[in-house]
């Protein structure tokens, strides 16, 4: 079964369409603000660069994390724009689903050639965030 299924469809989608027509090579803001485009276009519940409170014994902290996406009020999309995934920026995912307790994460990579690359990430409730 499939987390979010016809959500995640939506965001991959937009994805492709934004690679496809800007190829990879360059930066993650140009990628940031081509998607914005593209979840606009689609019509898509998508917000960017929310900043989301963090908490520590019970105390919120005055520092927030920052995804690049929160999408159907229920997927983090996080993007690169590297040659290569690293356990870096799987790790950056799996903190913002703890953080959250969203049950889904993407991470996807536009600096990857031939096409995109892109992990999932589930937060699995008792077993904790594993890759998809």
């Amino acid at each position: 079964m499939i987390i979010h299924e016809k959500e995640s469809y939506a965001i991959m989608g937009a994805c492709f369409e934004v690679y496809k027509d800007k190829g990879c090579g360059l930066t993650e803001p140009i990628y940031q603000e081509c998607l914005e485009i593209e979840f606009d276009f689609l019509g898509l519940a998508v917000v960017a660069q929310p900043q989301l409170p963090l908490t520590y014994r019970g105390r919120t902290l005055k520092h927030r994390f920052v995804p690049d996406f929160i999408c159907f009020e229920k997927v983090i999309l996080e993007i690169k724009a590297v040659s290569q995934l690293t356990d870096e920026h799987r790790a950056q995912v799996q903190n913002y689903l703890h953080a959250t307790g969203y049950e889904l994460g993407l991470l996807v990579n536009f600096g990857h050639y031939p096409k995109v690359e892109y992990k999932r990430f589930a937060n699995t409730n008792g077993k904790g965030v594993v890759e998809v």
